[in-house]
């Protein structure tokens, strides 16, 4: 055994306890397998019980929570099939794999993207044509029927939506992609599951064991003291936080919607429960367990119940609990929050680096919008500039949008430093991206829209608020080049930031709005499935049709995503420097051993330029853009930038 004196006596104990367990487990299995599970079990120990012991240490029964997580572990590693031990043994030896800049991700709706699981293996050729490197398969697992908050109300997280599908098509799936090299991700809803799981039908019949699953009071007086300081998610459709449940006499805690029931997770069954859910996923071949409304799991009464220490630490103990069973797993933390939040679900402090791998970076996704609306890039360089520093093991997961809205996460102090009115500007997005200010490019749609507080969120496709949808309506060639432009502006954006990009279905071809989704009584009432499209592969197959719209964006993708797996600046262990140098170009600076990267983009319509002087600064004494593939002319005194232009200068 390791020399565990780095160790507190207690853990110490501890530790030879539960590694006592995992060997009764593990004692069928060859004594190298055995030494390996052990090995990795000594190596993140330390982190577990960091995690776990603010949570659940006074608890009496702490111990035995401990022995009987590490012998659920071991039993995880025991039948955990050999290809994928082989791929546990690949992301020890190389942990940087999803930080790397050949990685790309590509995100869909299996329903709308293939039909099927099986559907999904008919397409593989043009995920490999993408070049993607990361699938995140969305409304996978089994949704309670009916509404279902776009299958994020789970009822059964072992299970797939019938639809779909079979378990084992899972498992197909996910063995075919990896052979192609790519990784699955999947939805792990840690908030909240479906008032029809059996969780919660057990609990609204009475079992007490499932009612401290949830969190449950007899009447409104609880209820009341946390209303007081909580927000409301969907005030339009589901306001307040709680449901009363007749079955139980009991008012429920119901963040999002009332068949959406809070999950306790001040119960460590709730903690230990989740565990199973991932060694099966990951045992199926799930590489990438993208943690669900992660923010939301911790309650303080008189708090806003967002982003609380405890979330931190649980987070923490759940990545260890893989890197101990299933050392290839990665783990992405869906907090859509503030940057001085947000930074928290990569670790800070004594969690510094252990939280999640990857974190999406809402900041770019907004301010990529406010800075197109607004022609002026100083509110996105003064918010970007004020991120702190990221641990070295981390990655941004970088997109311009997703299967959600959009909510305009722009501070009034923020705001207040480029001399702007934070409600003022989050007044005019709402209304540009909208379509309702005078001369906007966007066709949007306002969702949930707070009176008491003017939130105004947006719905809408990346081509339709980009200006294609309206451009072609108006058979204005040059409209839909500006169009095109600004979608390959963004496109580059967040494959040039450093990180993991993440492709949002249709994109790539410019999908516009579907409004169909009116006609379709399950949908109707919520339009963000407004940007939720079925693939058209008719649309598809015209990227082959030179010159047309979808041949243009695609061709301008791929050339992106090849510059990207060229630029080994772009590794994602590199931080990302933002200059504030011009007031309508966002520059940013990527230092590498093998040089630095300059990347410039034009967030106007209009010709721009930039000193020279910037780019000798920082060392780029004879720059070669990546994306045009050519040395820029340097005889001059100033670079000069063209509207919507993108370059990538080493």
């Amino acid at each position: 055994m390791a020399n565990l004196s780095y160790m507190t006596p207690d853990v110490r104990a501890l530790f030879g306890e539960a590694s006592a367990a995992a060997r009764e487990v593990l004692v069928s299995l060859p004594t190298r397998d055995r030494d390996l599970f052990l090995a990795r079990l000594e190596r993140w120990f330390q982190n577990l019980v960091d995690g776990l012991g603010p949570v659940y240490g006074t608890r009496h029964d702490y111990d035995a929570v401990i022995t009987r997580l590490v012998r659920m572990l071991a039993r995880q590693y025991l039948e955990r099939p050999e290809p994928l031990k082989l791929l546990d043994l690949e992301r020890d030896l190389s942990p940087d794999w999803f930080q790397r800049e050949t990685m790309v991700g590509y995100v869909c709706y299996v329903e709308r993207f293939a039909g099927t699981l099986q559907g999904v293996l008919e397409r593989l050729d043009y995920l490999s044509e993408l070049g993607v490197t990361y699938v995140h398969l969305m409304y996978v697992l089994r949704p309670r029927e009916g509404e279902n908050d776009g299958g994020y109300a789970i009822a059964d997280y072992v299970d797939v939506d019938p639809r779909l599908g079979s378990i084992d098509d899972l498992d197909v799936v996910c063995a075919a992609l990896r052979e192609r090299g790519m990784s699955v991700c999947v939805d792990l809803v840690l908030n909240h599951c479906a008032d029809t799981h059996v969780w919660a039908k057990a609990a609204a019949a009475g079992d007490e064991r499932y009612r401290d699953y949830f969190y449950t009071y007899p009447t409104r007086e609880e209820p009341d003291a946390f209303e007081r300081t909580l927000p409301e998610v969907f005030p339009d459709f589901a306001p307040g936080n709680f449901t009363w449940v007749s079955a139980m006499q009991r008012w429920v805690w119901t963040t999002f919607n009332a068949y959406q029931w809070d999950l306790n997770w001040s119960n460590p069954a709730v903690f230990l429960e989740l565990v199973h859910i991932m060694g099966e996923l990951a045992n199926r071949g799930v590489e990438v367990m993208r943690m669900d409304a992660v923010a939301f799991m911790w309650k303080r009464l008189g708090t806003d119940c967002q982003n609380q220490p405890e979330v931190h630490d649980l987070l923490q103990a759940l990545r260890a609990c893989s890197k101990i069973a299933t050392a290839a797993v990665a783990h992405k933390a869906e907090a859509i929050v503030s940057p001085s939040d947000l930074i928290h679900y990569f670790g800070t402090g004594r969690r510094f680096g252990k939280v999640a791998n990857v974190a999406y970076h809402n900041s770019l996704m907004v301010q990529f919008w406010s800075a197109l609306a607004s022609r002026d890039t100083r509110l996105m360089t003064h918010t970007l500039r004020s991120f702190p520093p990221t641990p070295p093991s981390i990655a941004w997961g970088c997109y311009i949008r997703c299967h959600d809205d959009i909510g305009w996460a722009v501070t009034d102090e923020d705001a207040a430093a480029v001399g702007l009115s934070g409600q003022g500007h989050r007044h005019f997005l709402s209304d540009y991206y909208s379509g309702q200010f005078p001369g906007s490019h966007a066709r949007g749609a306002v969702f949930q829209y707070n009176p008491a507080t003017g939130d105004r969120r947006i719905s809408g496709s990346f081509a339709s608020l980009c200006g294609l949808e309206a451009a072609l309506e108006a058979r204005d060639e040059r409209l839909v080049q500006f169009a095109i432009d600004r979608i390959l502006l963004g496109h580059a954006l967040i494959c040039g930031f450093g990180g993991l990009p993440l492709l949002y279905m249709g994109d790539e071809i410019g999908l516009r709005n579907d409004y169909g989704y009116l006609r379709d009584p399950d949908h109707a009432a919520d339009n963000r499935w407004l940007h939720r499209p079925t693939m058209d592969w008719e649309a598809v197959a015209r990227r082959f049709l030179v010159g047309s719209v979808e041949h243009r964006l695609f061709e301008g993708l791929l050339a992106i995503l090849r510059a990207r797996k060229r630029t080994p600046q772009l590794h994602a262990t590199y931080p990302t420097e933002v200059l504030d140098v011009h007031p309508h170009l966002l520059v940013t600076l990527r230092r590498n051993p093998l040089g630095p990267m300059l990347a410039v983009f034009n967030l106007t319509e209009a010709h721009q330029t930039l000193l020279m002087a910037v780019l000798h600064e920082h060392g780029l004494v004879q720059p070669f853009d990546q994306l045009d593939q050519r040395f820029v002319d340097t005889s001059g005194e100033h670079l000069h930038v063209a509207p919507y232009q993108r370059v990538w200068l080493v």
